[in-house]
């Protein structure tokens, strides 16, 4: 398929460095939004917690955001976070891990996983229900949440019950070689193949950690215990390989899959709901994708 012409005028605009209000939608309402500090590693992290409703016991999403590991904040997807917890019907932890330059992997890892952690463990202040936490994220994000599910899978002290990665990075080895979408989109169309090498390198801080599982999660080759996984991907995307060979890697190994490709769309899209009618699609489908996996965890009992 052609770029899709929503996309296109959005690339002319960016690259004429023109502002684009309103580019992420109109936020939806919640019952409270509340920020908490919490301890981790040699500091102490925000988490924003969104709760729709005021029912007992509500099922958690847990948010990392995008931003090659070196930008994003929480600030920048509060409006996507209050739309899926108002679609979803469930409470959204929007974690502000510390990020490169000045900490390098592991630390944002271990600090999503030590808020998924913190999550679990205060369920009960935060009205959730800790026997159904999902993890999820676009770009870095989505390369962090693979890693909190991986290491939740290794370490068996964590359980989730789903797995959403939006165009994530899931290969730091950087032989880009390999894999068509990096050739075919090299440039162009936000998101380089350039950046990309350039993120990452960042963020790893020597090649010792590109082959780490927990960085590169599919370099593992134990993918059983693996939670329900919905990847979500564009078609004009560096990443768009990544997410396709892991889910054929996780359907192969026995683990629920649900993969969507979007025609027409490039990197970043998922956070550009007010301009993008297939950005709106996709948290449509994030949002009904966890209610489902939600309720099946219900019917479980």
């Amino acid at each position: 398929m052609t770029l899709d012409p929503q996309a296109k005028l959005y690339l002319t605009r960016v690259n004429n460095v023109t502002s684009l209000r309103g580019e992420h939608g109109e936020a939806k309402s919640v019952s409270r939004v509340e920020d908490f500090q919490i301890p981790v590693k040699n500091g102490e992290i925000t988490v924003r917690v969104y709760t729709p409703n005021e029912r007992g016991s509500l099922p958690v999403f847990v948010y990392l955001h995008g931003g090659g590991w070196v930008a994003g904040d929480i600030n920048e997807v509060d409006t996507l976070c209050r739309n899926i917890a108002n679609e979803a019907e469930c409470i959204v932890v929007s974690v502000g891990y510390r990020k490169a330059f000045t900490h390098k992997f592991p630390v944002p890892l271990e600090d999503c996983y030590e808020a998924t952690k913190w999550v679990a463990e205060n369920c009960s202040m935060l009205n959730g229900d800790k026997t159904k936490i999902a993890i999820g994220g676009d770009s870095a994000g989505g390369n962090l949440a693979a890693g909190v599910a991986t290491m939740a899978q290794k370490f068996n002290n964590l359980s989730l019950v789903a797995q959403v990665l939006i165009y994530p990075n899931l290969d730091l080895t950087l032989t880009f070689n390999k894999a068509q979408s990096y050739r075919e989109n090299a440039e162009g169309y936000l998101l380089t193949t350039q950046a990309v090498f350039w993120a990452a390198q960042n963020y790893l801080g020597n090649d010792i950690n590109r082959y780490n599982v927990f960085a590169s999660a599919l370099l593992n080759n134990d993918l059983e215990n693996l939670p329900p996984t919905l990847i979500i991907t564009a078609e004009y995307d560096p990443l768009r390989d990544d997410g396709a060979t892991y889910a054929k890697r996780l359907e192969e190994a026995g683990i629920p899959v649900e993969y969507k490709c979007y025609e027409g769309m490039i990197h970043g899209f998922f956070w550009l709901g007010g301009i993008m009618d297939k950005a709106v699609q996709a948290r449509s489908q994030v949002s009904n994708y966890l209610k489902d996996v939600f309720a099946k965890k219900n019917n479980e009992r």
